[in-house]
């Protein structure tokens, strides 16, 4: 039942900072900028201000499909966020340049969450086998370890950790936009701010995955200790 509260709590948070967030872009895609630039032109003078001409901004299908890809250097933005000339596609275009410099830079913890998406990829296979099977395995032997759940509580570690890492590379790419809007005045005050609550906003969808991968986690962990406390009150 606790899991499924855990489980039923991130979600139920998870849909409404994901609406707060959608109705926030909605709203300033209606700001248009001053300037008139669209995201696509956003992202161009921003790599070419930090003197990054190896980077390629293109447009992709879907919505809030927006990512920076370090394999190809690419900037991919959704077809609204390319073509638009609003508050929501510069903030959006100018956190994903974020992203592009930090790579540049070899931001250290961009490069650890790197290498940890192969891993990740591989073992997201097990994860819900292990765990499930492991507890399964567990309750059915009145508590007694189960090597298959703590590989599978080991594998989800990796999950709330690459979570964990993902916080202060969102942040300071968001940061880093949000310093060259300011310093370059691309935007107007009011552009700035509208700009800012939105990368505010899209941030804290990674904050509450990364609270609800923990809360689980710390769940998950919590089964194996009860067991082996059961265990040393037995003998």
């Amino acid at each position: 039942m606790t899991y499924y509260i855990i489980v039923g709590t991130t979600f139920f948070i998870s849909v409404i900072v994901n609406t707060i967030l959608r109705n926030k872009f909605i709203a300033y895609s209606k700001l248009y900028l001053h300037s008139r630039m669209s995201g696509k032109e956003i992202a161009e003078k921003m790599l070419t201000d930090h003197g990054i001409y190896d980077v390629n901004v293109i447009s992709v299908e879907g919505e809030l499909t927006d990512h920076y890809n370090p394999i190809n250097k690419t900037i991919n933005l959704s077809e609204k966020v390319y073509n638009d000339r609003t508050a929501a596609s510069v903030a959006v275009a100018a956190h994903e340049c974020g992203h592009a410099l930090q790579h540049r830079l070899g931001y250290n913890l961009l490069k650890l969450r790197n290498h940890l998406i192969p891993i990740l990829n591989f073992s997201s296979k097990f994860i819900n086998i292990a765990i499930m099977s492991g507890l399964t395995i567990f309750y059915s032997s009145g508590g007694k370890d189960s090597l298959i759940l703590k590989l599978g509580i080991g594998l989800f570690f990796l999950v709330v950790f690459f979570s964990f890492v993902t916080l202060p590379i969102e942040f300071d790419a968001s940061n880093r936009a949000l310093t060259w809007l300011r310093n370059k005045n691309v935007v107007n005050y009011q552009e700035y701010n509208k700009a800012k609550e939105s990368l505010n906003w899209a941030a804290m969808t990674y904050v509450v995955s990364a609270l609800g991968s923990l809360a689980q986690l710390i769940y998950f962990l919590s089964i194996l200790t009860d067991g082996n406390n059961k265990k040393e009150e037995h003998f």
